[in-house]
């Protein structure tokens, strides 16, 4: 429960309220759109599964060429302050590192690292039971494997998707799928194979958790998936960090399995769920 009159959040090296944290219009991220973020989940004051989340921050600052000022430690002690300050419930928290104050507006300079901690509210059992609509969109993100700002077709397809009745959009090229603008997509195949796409996608932690968790019970594959490959699944549904697993019933004009959510997405929601309760309570354990 959050206890104090301010959130804080950390930005040019210090804990301001958030009321207070401002970027100057020269940062890069503003000029060009430069910059990479990542998001992870805060439960009961813990981080979930953080050093998964730092590794691709750090990597996705490598492929953008993005130097972090801060050593793994450092960053985890920063995060493990910033919860404290703000003392929220479930939250997440985003790290975001931006291109810096560009001299010309176009070549990059010393980054800026901001983290901001807000509430969390996760999806409810009323959209796990009815499950999602998606349409598909002509694209592949740019430099996919980096966990960039750039969100331009997510947002710009916002108004196309709330006309179709949909709540998301899942990007393909030539008819193979590659993932939505803020969660990786898997199918379950008739023969009960769970398939996942496996280029041209941001690799979530999400996503490593429920092949991990999957490879328990079923036969796993990273690979192509295409469009007609969706309209042959069983089952159909997204991961990521804010969701868990939300099931897909129906991509376009073409209704997944029987309409409603399936057995094998629903259980694997169930041990996802208890994956984050055991890591959590060995992190309280310590």
């Amino acid at each position: 429960m959050h206890s104090t009159s301010e959130i804080y959040a950390f930005i040019h090296g210090e804990f301001i309220p958030l009321s207070k944290a401002f970027l100057h219009v020269g940062d890069l991220s503003v000029q060009r759109g430069y910059g990479i973020f990542d998001f992870f989940k805060v439960e009961d004051g813990h981080p979930l599964f953080l050093d998964d989340y730092l590794l691709r921050f750090y990597q996705s600052a490598k492929m953008m060429e993005l130097p972090v000022i801060y050593s793994k430690d450092e960053l985890k002690a920063k995060i493990y302050e910033l919860i404290q300050k703000n003392n929220f419930g479930t939250s997440g928290i985003k790290m975001i590192l931006t291109g810096g104050y560009s001299a010309n507006g176009y070549d990059p300079a010393e980054p800026n690292f901001i983290m901001i901690q807000q509430p969390l509210a996760l999806p409810g059992q009323e959209v796990i039971a009815k499950g999602l609509k998606i349409i598909t969109h002509a694209y592949v993100r740019e430099i996919p494997a980096a966990k960039t700002i750039n969100y331009t077709m997510g947002v710009r397809l916002i108004k196309e998707i709330k006309a179709q009745e949909a709540q998301d959009v899942l990007y393909q090229r030539n008819s193979e799928v590659t993932e939505l603008p803020r969660c990786n997509f898997f199918i379950v195949k008739q023969d009960d194979t769970i398939v996942t796409p496996s280029q041209d996608v941001l690799y979530g932690v999400t996503r490593k958790n429920v092949l991990e968790l999957a490879s328990k019970k079923y036969k796993v594959e990273e690979g192509t998936v295409t469009l007609a490959d969706i309209k042959e699944a069983k089952e159909a549904f997204l991961t990521s960090t804010t969701k868990r697993i939300l099931p897909v019933v129906q991509v376009g004009a073409n209704v997944i399995g029987n309409g409603k959510p399936g057995a094998i997405t629903l259980s694997l929601l169930d041990e996802l769920i208890t994956l984050e309760e055991q890591h959590l309570t060995a992190l309280v354990k310590g």
